[in-house]
């Protein structure tokens, strides 16, 4: 029938509906090389050669894969590293962090389980996988403690790129190989003047002969207490500025190096951070890693990689609060139901986990932007911000889901809250993550 045969002999309303389900039927049965498009749609979009409109392209699920797909390699090494964090470091988490120190035991089993040289080449001892592995390790590790995680995040993604990227091929055959195997790296920037405003360093290197002498004093080094390589940056032509900056490899044994005090932290407390001292440090001239006076370059460069594994470990805490917290509540039961199952607790662990699976996107899509060689920069700031800032807000949140409980030292979920505060202030606080975001868009506007 008609559309005003329909519309005299059952009604308006029935004969819209009618209309509808007639369109709907059309549109299954019309051939996809035929699909239709308006005058305007097909002026502005001509149909792509050797294909049809409407056409379904069998490759597009190849072609643009899932943002956490992963290599069978990336997922062996996640799920080893998520069975080294349940087997060997839970057991030791909450006494670590009450002791303010790393277990010799824990940092060894690390490096018996290839967590410290991921993206060491493996004819070096290390694993040879990629950035977005080492940021996957480094989730797992922070799921069960963050103070752990952070140290081979560190060692991963600062020392080992730094050597991969700048070493001479003596410095990779003979650093590598310990940094892989057995030694703990430490990058010294960071100096009582100097945090944010990184570049202020007074600390100097003068030219003696053939070697350097380095003066000078770092603060905040974190891995300094475990480490037995350090990489300092030092001001070797203070009349250039920041262009005098350049990096030297010290050696622990060294007799111009003192560690000092360690600080005793809100969070994170198993991870060293001391100050440290050089005072006459001599070391030859082949220990000065990259150019003269690119060591500016360099710390800009390695930071701003190192905030996407510090964005992974804030994804792990966020994850292993929210687990913790989510097995609590599913198990303890009030008017005769689990906690988990009250609406107004659903919608708050909802938000939750929304939230994280955010953060997640950021930093793997900032990894494999950095991985495949792309501009991540901008990126690799939204995801530290973020990460760190629901990390803060779902440990939070999970001492409240956990209730007195929560807010003792029998349980976990306290530890997770104290951890997160650092997520917004090292390798860049939050301030300058914004900053960084800022200008790259206004760049974006620049006529």
């Amino acid at each position: 029938q008609g559309s005003a045969e329909l519309c005299a002999t059952r009604g308006a309303g029935e004969a819209s509906r009618a209309m509808s389900r007639v369109a709907v039927v059309a549109r299954a049965l019309r051939p996809a090389s035929v699909a239709w498009r308006s005058p305007a749609c097909a002026a502005r979009y001509p149909e792509p050669r050797g294909r049809r409109w409407g056409q379904v392209r069998p490759c597009s699920q190849a072609a643009f894969p899932p943002l956490n797909s992963l290599s069978e390699d990336e997922e062996m090494l996640r799920d080893s590293a998520a069975k080294f964090a349940h087997e060997v470091l839970l057991p030791q988490a909450a006494a670590m962090d009450q002791a303010g120190a790393m277990m010799p035991e824990v940092v060894a089993a690390l490096f018996e389980n290839g967590l410290m040289g991921i993206e060491a080449p493996a004819e070096l001892g290390g694993v040879g996988l990629g950035f977005t592995a080492a940021c996957l390790a480094v989730e797992e590790v922070a799921k069960v403690d963050p103070a752990v995680a952070v140290l081979m995040d560190i060692q991963n993604t600062l020392l080992i790129t730094c050597f991969n990227r700048y070493g001479t091929k003596e410095q990779k055959e003979r650093y590598l190989a310990r940094l892989a195997t057995d030694t703990v790296g430490s990058f010294c920037l960071s100096e009582p003047g100097a945090g944010s405003d990184a570049f202020a360093l007074k600390t100097r290197a003068r030219r003696d002969g053939d070697d350097w002498v380095i003066d000078g004093s770092k603060c905040w080094i974190s891995n300094a207490k475990e480490a037995g390589i350090f990489v300092v940056f030092a001001n070797a032509d203070p009349d250039k500025g920041h262009r005098g900056i350049t990096a030297f490899i010290v050696e622990r044994e060294n007799p111009g190096l003192q560690v000092g005090k360690k600080e005793d932290k809100l969070g994170i407390r198993a991870s060293s951070t001391c100050e440290l001292n050089f005072d006459g440090c001599r070391v030859p001239a082949s220990a000065m890693l990259g150019e003269f006076g690119e060591g500016y370059k360099m710390s800009i460069g390695l930071l701003n990689e190192g905030r996407i594994g510090i964005g992974a470990q804030m994804v792990g805490l966020a994850q292993g609060a929210f687990d913790y917290a989510l097995k609590y509540m599913c198990a303890r039961k009030q008017f005769g139901k689990p906690v988990a199952d009250f609406q107004g607790m659903q919608f708050q662990y909802a938000r939750a986990r929304t939230e994280i699976e955010a953060a997640r996107a950021l930093v793997y899509n900032a990894a494999r932007l950095k991985e495949s060689g792309r501009p991540f920069v901008m990126e690799a700031a939204m995801a530290k911000l973020k990460a760190s800032e629901v990390a803060q807000s779902v440990s939070s949140q999970c001492i409240d889901w956990l209730g007195g409980v929560g807010f003792t030292k029998e349980f976990m979920a306290e530890k997770y809250y104290r951890d997160a505060k650092i997520g917004t202030i090292y390798e860049g606080t939050s301030n300058i993550q914004l900053l960084t975001i800022a200008k790259l868009i206004r760049a974006d506007y620049e006529e």
